[in-house]
């Protein structure tokens, strides 16, 4: 081949034009700040370590534990390989298909038929050839596949970190939940022993003659109603116990936790609303999804022309083994293919509304995302700062319902209160240290979810990954 035909064929393929557009962003102006933020913020909790925001020693081993465990972030993993093995290969066609041939073949004809032509009716030929084709790009269409395998490629580890956060946020949900059990199963064993101590002073004063039948009836009740809730705890402890042991990736089984629930998430101002867009792993995603298929539209025009591939091949070709490498036994070959496809004209046509179909639902669930995104952080800056205030209400209530109780009892032993002061001054103090156990893990659980909704750990876990050497 002429040198001139040569360079011109390279340039057309490197430089040759891609059809479909080029990738843009869409223009989507977020909101200047969320709904519930204090004012404009400096720092984000989104890129605080998972470490700062989770201070509870136990809990951090917990996520660490997941974090090299958990089967959902090793099945991510995996889908990360599917997609760069598929971007590799895809990436692969833009260069030559090279392939190497060696056979050796041995006929024999029919003695009655070549009796007499004179030919032998033994034949054996040895054969080697390099093949070699190459499709030139000239549309584009190879170039755009490439194109939108990278950006899949990019939504499968931008999906793993999505996982990474949701399981960071799914196993303090998970601990903080199994704390509150605890505080709530000790709160009511503490019930139960203060009632069955009622227990033994009404029929104490029964004995007396002081109290009928009725008020010890009545106090038994009180104190099976609270032992009742002793086993449905441990129930509800269980099941979250075995929910945090699959989360690690292992086996249902007991949990170690802290007794205490001092850990508490900080809150920082949420963070300016523009580093939502680039840190939210959902957001990332779903952008990369909206670049596959903005190139996908481009592979389906090109697929409307015609594809050129060009064709070559040498080998040598010989009866005796060693005479296949001499000058005489050489063979070669080279031709161009041009493929334009005429009977699926029209069903291209239709791959190509079809592509540009994808490409609008891509942009729809992208800004969808987005929107999603802000109302979650909205959300939980509303809880976070609305639960903070009935937790503060609440412990406010259980102080003075104690020092009810206090008096209720005090005045009953010497006859000044009724028995029924008693029961609703304890079982009011009862409800209100459960209430406030749970305002407790609901103020926990917002700052878990803005955490969370700021895409908070994913960077983290992105270094653990890279220190452990998963």
């Amino acid at each position: 081949m002429k040198p001139r035909l040569i360079v011109l064929i390279v340039a057309l393929t490197l430089g040759g034009c891609a059809l479909g557009p080029d990738y843009q962003r869409p223009d989507v102006a977020p909101p200047a700040g969320f709904r519930g933020d204090a004012g404009a913020a400096q720092s984000a909790l989104g890129d605080q370590e998972w470490r700062q925001v989770y201070t509870d020693p136990t809990l951090q081993k917990l996520i660490e534990t997941a974090l090299s465990g958990n089967l959902d972030l090793k099945r991510a993993f995996a889908r990360i390989e599917q997609a760069r093995a598929t971007a590799g290969a895809t990436g692969l066609v833009l260069l030559p298909q090279v392939s190497l041939e060696a056979d050796r073949t041995r006929n024999k004809q029919s003695a009655q038929a070549l009796a007499f032509s004179g030919i032998n009716r033994d034949l054996t030929v040895n054969r080697v050839s390099l093949t070699a084709t190459w499709e030139l790009d000239l549309w584009g269409r190879l170039r755009r596949s490439t194109e939108a395998a990278q950006a899949e490629l990019l939504a499968s580890e931008q999906a793993r970190r999505g996982v990474a956060v949701a399981l960071i946020g799914d196993l303090a949900t998970a601990y903080y939940n199994l704390q509150t059990l605890d505080e709530q199963l000790a709160i009511t064993r503490r019930t139960v022993g203060t009632r069955e101590k009622f227990v033994e002073l009404t029929r104490a004063r029964h004995d007396r003659g002081v109290i009928s039948g009725l008020d010890v009836a009545t106090a038994e009740a009180q104190a099976a109603a609270a032992r009742a809730n002793v086993p449905e705890l441990e129930r509800q402890i269980g099941l979250v116990e075995d929910l945090i042991g699959v989360l690690l990736g292992g086996w249902p089984g007991e949990i170690s936790r802290a007794t205490d629930m001092h850990d508490v998430a900080p809150e920082p101002p949420a963070g300016l609303s523009s580093t939502l867009l680039e840190r939210r792993p959902d957001i990332l995603q779903a952008e990369s999804a909206m670049r596959a298929a903005n190139a996908r539209v481009g592979v389906a025009k090109a697929s409307l022309f015609p594809r050129l591939a060009l064709t070559g091949s040498f080998g040598t070709a010989s009866q005796q083994l060693d005479g296949l490498f001499s000058t005489a036994s050489n063979a070669f070959s080279f031709g161009g293919n041009l493929l334009q496809p005429l009977l699926d004209a029209e069903r291209n046509l239709y791959q190509v509304d079809l592509a540009d179909a994808r490409k609008r639902d891509a942009i729809l669930a992208y800004e969808q995302t987005i929107k999603g995104a802000f109302r979650d952080v909205a959300d939980a800056l509303i809880e976070r700062r609305k639960y903070d205030e009935f937790e503060t209400e609440q412990g406010a209530r259980v102080a003075a319902l104690r020092r009810a109780d206090e008096i209720a009892l005090a005045r009953y032993r010497i006859g000044f209160s009724s028995y029924f002061d008693v029961i609703n001054a304890e079982r009011d103090l009862f409800d209100s240290e459960l209430a406030l156990s749970a305002a407790r893990r609901n103020t926990r659980l917002a700052a878990v979810r803005l955490y969370r909704a700021l895409g908070g750990g994913w960077a983290a876990a992105d270094e653990a990954v890279a220190r452990d050497g998963s």
